[in-house]
């Protein structure tokens, strides 16, 4: 949806503050001998997310109805401050955050939290950075940007992945 400057650039201000919240609290809760479980849950997490990036860009944003809309404005419009408003996107990770919470405990719900939430913040800013950076060409960010571009205007059934090839490699729709 279409965001104000500064809807569009909350993202980059909300989440650092609520994973370094949320990680001091886990890891204290978490104490000494939990810290590398709750690293590890964190790790594991992020790695997830590039799951959850590839899942939701290839079959919310092209499929859903309105949803499809709002991504194929984007994909015209690709400069413009078009996303989703950060109190929904961190809606949906503080009901994750909860749900882990209610059968588990709080130092796994808060690696399990700042693990998903890297991981978004990572998509936010490598797609913020793809759309509107000029990076240098051998580099990791050149080489997302390209793969981008042709989903954005060769081939909009390839390449779902934004900060990783791996998943359109594992389901075959990568396209150089």
């Amino acid at each position: 949806m279409q965001l104000s400057l500064i809807g569009y650039y909350s993202d980059f201000v909300v989440y650092p503050l609520v994973i370094a919240i949320l990680g001091v609290a886990g890891l204290i809760e978490a104490g000494e001998e939990g810290t590398p479980g709750w690293i590890g849950t964190v790790l594991v997490c992020l790695g997830l997310w590039t799951l959850i990036e590839y899942a939701l860009h290839r079959y919310v944003l092209h499929h859903v109805p309105y949803i499809k809309d709002l991504h194929d404005r984007h994909h015209v419009e690709e400069r413009s401050p078009v996303g989703t408003p950060t109190w929904l996107s961190l809606g949906v990770h503080a009901l994750i955050v909860v749900s882990v919470w209610l059968i588990s405990d709080f130092a796994i719900a808060s690696a399990v939290g700042c693990g998903l939430m890297l991981g978004y913040l990572w998509y936010v800013s490598v797609h913020h950075m793809i759309h509107h950076w000029h990076p240098s060409h051998p580099s990791y960010l050149y080489t997302l940007k390209r793969r981008h571009a042709v989903h954005h205007h060769i081939d909009d059934d390839a390449n779902f992945g934004v900060t990783s090839i791996f998943w359109d490699r594992v389901f075959r729709t990568a396209r150089l």
